[in-house]
């Protein structure tokens, strides 16, 4: 059975299959919020690994779990519409992935426990109070820090000696934490005799004119920054990238997977791993706020 396929039979053991359970067993409940569609292999292996990684601590779906997914959250607006659809059903934990999945979820309980996973900046966003203390109802991993910048920097000098002038763009509305990552390029961006300029878009006409201008001189290139807005449009992105000989360093795998040049960043699947033992934790009585944020430790 391919891997798609055996996790959409998971997804629909939720309402498919009945629930066998002894008499004192309990049937949990585990909402999840998802900014890809559901059928990018990306995401497909991100829940493989959390189902699998949550069967060998005892939680079965179509025995003792239910799990209940929204998809495409590509801003927290429909991170909140999609959380209060999830809470309509009574979960126990909801497993919020990315910021728009982790400001949607806050914003819309602040009593039901959330496992956030491949957030940047939780802290700055105001989603948990400290790393080691969060406080709230949230908890979870995170993801890229400011540190970030200057290492995709380096790796587009390295891949691309010539590049001498360089755009970091990012939708600033759907990653404000994406803006300190820019100054972090900025300000290393000397030491590689290298000039950095900041590119706001907000829309596929935006992104063109910004690539497009960035390839009307010589010795260009760019580094997307992490954004679910961005990756929305990720094929146009791509296509004019190789259009117009522009190397590019990205901040979400699926672009490299897609064809895209380079991607650099912490391994997502594995956290999603980890996710799974903070979402047993919880389940079996322990508070999110007792639980610190983890940083990621696989690149």
């Amino acid at each position: 059975m391919k891997r798609r396929e055996f996790i959409t039979l998971l997804g629909a053991a939720a309402t498919a299959w009945p629930m066998v359970t002894s008499a004192q067993e309990r049937v949990r409940r585990i909402g999840v919020l998802m900014p890809e569609p559901e059928n990018y292999p990306e995401p497909q292996a991100r829940m493989m690994a959390f189902q699998e990684a949550l069967a060998k601590l005892g939680w079965m779906v179509g025995r003792n779990l239910v799990i209940d997914s929204r998809w495409e959250i590509s801003n927290p607006e429909r991170g909140r519409a999609a959380a209060a659809d999830l809470l309509a059903l009574s979960p126990d934990v909801i497993l919020a992935t990315a910021t728009s999945g982790a400001l949607g979820a806050k914003a819309a309980t602040s009593s039901v426990p959330i496992v956030f996973v491949a957030v940047s900046e939780p802290v700055a966003q105001g989603i948990v109070a400290s790393l080691a203390r969060p406080g709230g109802n949230a908890t979870g991993f995170s993801y890229f820090e400011p540190s970030f910048g200057p290492k995709w920097l380096e790796l587009l000098k390295e891949i691309a000696p010539h590049v001498t002038r360089v755009a970091t763009i990012f939708n600033p509305d759907t990653a404000p934490f994406a803006i300190p990552m820019a100054r972090a390029v900025e300000a290393v961006a000397p030491n590689l005799a290298m000039q950095v300029e900041t590119d706001h878009v907000r829309g596929p006409v935006e992104i063109e004119a910004a690539i497009v201008r960035l390839a009307s001189a010589p010795q260009g290139g760019f580094i997307l920054l992490p954004d679910t807005s961005t990756a929305g449009h990720r094929k146009l992105i791509i296509d004019l990238a190789a259009r117009h000989r522009l190397p590019a360093v990205y901040g979400l795998k699926f672009f490299a997977i897609e064809d895209g040049l380079a991607f650099y960043g912490p391994d997502v699947v594995d956290l999603f791993r980890k996710a799974a033992g903070y979402v047993d934790r919880i389940l079996k009585g322990q508070k999110p706020a007792d639980l610190a944020v983890q940083q990621p430790t696989q690149f």
